[in-house]
């Protein structure tokens, strides 16, 4: 367990959770501590889906002295530190508050991840990797048992009983068979489609695959990008409490998409 709660340390932790360094190949984004604090330990954790200037703000008035997010402040290219970007970084050195992000490793992982736990929370038995990115598979997809409604479907991954962004039964009454990639995965829906799946599970929802999902007899849940990512953030979390006892706090700050 670790005693001293230093953001080296926390990067330690997490990175023995999570495959971080296996997707530097592959993820754009900045997996890691993205702004550090000035060394001070921490006694309080707070986890979002997002890094924003909102969040920042609930996280600091929390008294957390780390935020934990899945979606961060960079993403491969080069930015100009000027303009929003600007007042969230110097929110964070102003406030001492360090950042840390994990993308693709928290969306992957099939035990704390996103597409791990909602395979979870439908019901999927003997869950295997399904849905390419770069040469790797990030969700899963199983059966369901028992088979479910897609409205049954849509209860068991629907976050705090908010609607789902789309709902779109197009194929059978029951759905057997299932795949899930949390985010912003609509075109994964051909890979669905492809290996004959009941049902597919993802974020956002796409006009270019509709008529895909309709005529491929495909029931498709279009959940919500965030509603369908706050799974492995708060999975994390739940760790944190169980195995480090540090204080922590899950901001929930919806964007309806």
């Amino acid at each position: 367990m670790i005693t001293s709660m230093t953001t080296s340390t926390l990067d330690d932790f997490f990175r023995s959770l999570l495959d971080i360094e296996g997707f530097s190949t592959i993820d754009v984004s900045l997996n890691g501590i993205q702004v550090d604090n000035d060394g001070s330990e921490l006694g309080k954790i707070a986890f979002a889906v997002d890094a924003c200037l909102e969040t920042f703000k609930r996280a600091a008035a929390a008294g957390a002295g780390m935020l934990f997010v899945h979606h961060g402040l960079f993403w491969g290219a080069p930015l100009r530190i000027q303009g929003p970007l600007r007042a969230r970084i110097q929110f964070l050195t102003d406030h001492n508050l360090a950042l840390y992000a994990v993308h693709l490793p928290l969306d992957e992982h099939p035990q704390w991840g996103n597409n791990g736990v909602l395979a979870e929370r439908l019901g999927m038995v003997n869950p295997e990797p399904f849905g390419w990115y770069h040469g790797r598979k990030i969700g899963y997809k199983g059966t369901l048992k028992p088979a479910l409604t897609i409205e049954e479907a849509v209860h068991r991954i629907s976050f705090m009983d908010r609607p789902p962004l789309g709902v779109y039964p197009f194929g059978k009454e029951q759905s057997q068979t299932c795949g899930v990639i949390s985010g912003g995965a609509a075109k994964e829906t051909l890979q669905a489609i492809a290996e004959g799946l009941d049902l597919f599970v993802t974020g956002e929802h796409s006009h270019q695959v509709y008529h895909d999902a309709l005529e491929g007899q495909l029931n498709l849940i279009a959940g919500g990008h965030y509603a369908t990512e706050v799974w492995g953030v708060r999975k994390i979390m739940e760790q944190c409490a169980v195995q480090l006892h540090i204080d922590t706090e899950f901001i929930d700050l919806p964007t309806g998409l």
